[in-house]
């Protein structure tokens, strides 16, 4: 064997082994591992404003005080109608417990009338608007929210009397009023996006019984703006409402 094979024989093997080396290299890269999914988790907390609508009636007892001892029952009624308003409110979320404070001020048009057991006349009675002053706990499922309710109430109430016979559709006497009392209700949110949820509620309002006087009108004695008679008048709410919330601030939180 002469040199130049030895030689040829030695280029040949170098280069086999380099192969190999760089082969080696490349099965040694590091493995990276893949990076952590990300859970959004939706955060309650914050302001917020919105607006609801939806329906209402109110149950109202009229009682005949004057003359009579006991007072006598004249009837009952419901006053139905649409309602629809809005609601500012500030939430804190702590765990999974959620709590709140809530005014919410609606426009309402509840009206009804039941024809009196002592008159033969018509009772009437209309609630134009309500308010709630509420505090509120509940627990969410991420960006489900059940909650219940608890406060105060008002609603601005009036009330008429309506003729029969000649006087038939007439109003000859009535009284409007600010009555306070509680309420108690439930909830239910879900948040849509980041700062946007919608909900459904439902609240019960204990408005009590008070002895309001009746002013008449003049269509028939006696003379307009005098005393007309005092009805004890029962009045219970309840309220079922669509609403839709925009939150300030409060981002959805990322969890590993």
């Amino acid at each position: 064997m002469n040199w130049k094979m030895i030689s040829a024989l030695g280029a040949i093997s170098l280069a086999a082994v380099a192969t190999q080396a760089n082969a080696a290299d490349l099965a040694a890269r590091p493995y990276t591992k893949a990076p952590p999914m990300i859970a959004a988790v939706y955060n309650w907390s914050g302001f917020y404003i919105g607006a609801n609508g939806g329906y209402g009636t109110s149950h109202k007892c009229w009682d005949q005080t004057v003359g009579f001892s006991p007072a006598t029952a004249e009837g009952c009624h419901d006053a139905t109608g649409a309602v629809a308003g809005g609601q500012i409110g500030y939430r804190w979320q702590s765990n999974a417990f959620v709590f709140g404070l809530e005014a919410q001020g609606d426009w309402a048009d509840l009206s009804g009338r039941n024809t009196s057991t002592v008159f033969g006349v018509a009772n009437r009675t209309r609630v134009d608007a309500f308010g709630l002053f509420t505090g509120q706990v509940g627990y969410a499922w991420n960006n489900v929210l059940l909650y219940a309710k608890g406060g105060a109430a008002v609603t601005r109430d009036r009330y008429a009397g309506i003729g029969t016979g000649g006087l038939a559709g007439a109003e000859f006497d009535g009284a409007k009023e600010t009555r306070w009392g509680g309420t108690v209700g439930v909830g239910f949110e879900y948040g849509f996006a980041q700062n946007w949820s919608v909900g459904l509620e439902y609240d019960h309002l204990f408005m009590g019984r008070h002895d309001v006087n009746l002013l008449a009108t003049g269509l028939a004695a006696p003379a307009a703006g005098t005393f007309s008679r005092t009805e004890r008048i029962g009045q219970d709410v309840d309220l079922i409402t669509a609403r839709i919330n925009y939150r300030f601030g409060g981002p959805i939180i990322a969890k590993y």
